[in-house]
């Protein structure tokens, strides 16, 4: 897709993942507006994966470390083909596949089961160690949440990349400043992340993560530097393309009522008319 294209399907995956937090009456619908362009970026320009085979041993491996925005990446699994677009509709009804947090026993395309935060980053860490030991060329990317790097295990993992010079490793940092019930930097603000990260050995690169041009740039296989692991620190909005949920940590999983969903819905159809 070109980015026209790609900012076209950004705004359906945000639809029907707007329709489905109503539908449903939960969700954490301010994530998942701000994470829905880095997904549509790299399952529609840049991972090598099949929808036909999803366990194809050469395909490249993303892991959505921020499992509560779960129902973003459905959705854009639906979009990309590996569910069907229908099943969506199930999201948190009994027996559905599509639970609240990311399950790979259940979903096709999910690499593994995330929820508990700072879970996916490690497991990204061994994912792309063994590429290397076997000589396979597929990359390694995860998305973890700003306040996600709270957790200690994320830092624990980023000293073994850096040690393992895991170049086929990428790390994008959804860095929307809020995190449930809070902003960053009244909680435990480790911000700025890019000087972090560049000191324990990363090559790190800033980026706007609600724009498509800077996401794809930066997603590149050119970007590549040999024997480092690479962060993308992507600054994004919480609740992006929905005037009243942007940058409000209210809507961390706040469902909106119908006049809500009504006037938001608006604004995403008329972001693309």
């Amino acid at each position: 897709m070109d980015i026209l294209e790609l900012k076209k399907m950004a705004n359906d995956i945000r639809q029907r993942d707007l329709r489905a937090v109503f539908e449903a009456g939960a969700g954490h619908i301010g994530g998942e507006m701000s994470v829905t362009d880095l997904l549509t970026a790299l399952y529609f320009r840049i991972l090598n994966v099949d929808p036909k085979n999803p366990t194809d041993p050469k395909r490249d491996r993303f892991i959505l470390s921020k499992g509560h925005a779960a129902l973003a990446l459905y959705v854009t699994l639906s979009k990309r083909g590996f569910i069907d677009p229908e099943e969506i509709s199930t999201f948190l009804k009994p027996h559905s596949r599509l639970n609240g947090h990311p399950n790979r026993n259940k979903v096709p395309g999910v690499e593994t089961n995330t929820g508990p935060l700072g879970h996916g980053l490690p497991i990204a860490v061994g994912m792309a160690k063994a590429a290397k030991l076997s000589g396979d060329t597929w990359r390694t990317v995860v998305i973890t949440g700003d306040g996600e790097m709270q957790e200690g295990s994320n830092w624990e993992a980023i000293m073994a990349a850096a040690q393992f010079g895991l170049d086929n490793l990428t790390l994008i940092i959804d860095h929307n400043r809020l995190q449930q019930g809070a902003r960053l930097a009244d909680t435990n603000n480790i911000a700025p992340l890019p000087p972090k990260l560049e000191a324990f050995g990363w090559a790190v690169e800033e980026i706007n993560g609600n724009d498509m041009e800077e996401i794809c740039a930066a997603l590149d296989a050119s970007k590549v530097v040999p024997g480092k692991p690479r962060c993308i620190v992507a600054h994004t909005n919480k609740g992006n393309g929905i005037s009243f949920m942007s940058d409000n940590v209210a809507w961390h999983h706040k469902v909106p009522d119908a006049d809500q969903y009504k006037q938001a819905m608006a604004e995403l159809e008329e972001a693309v008319s």
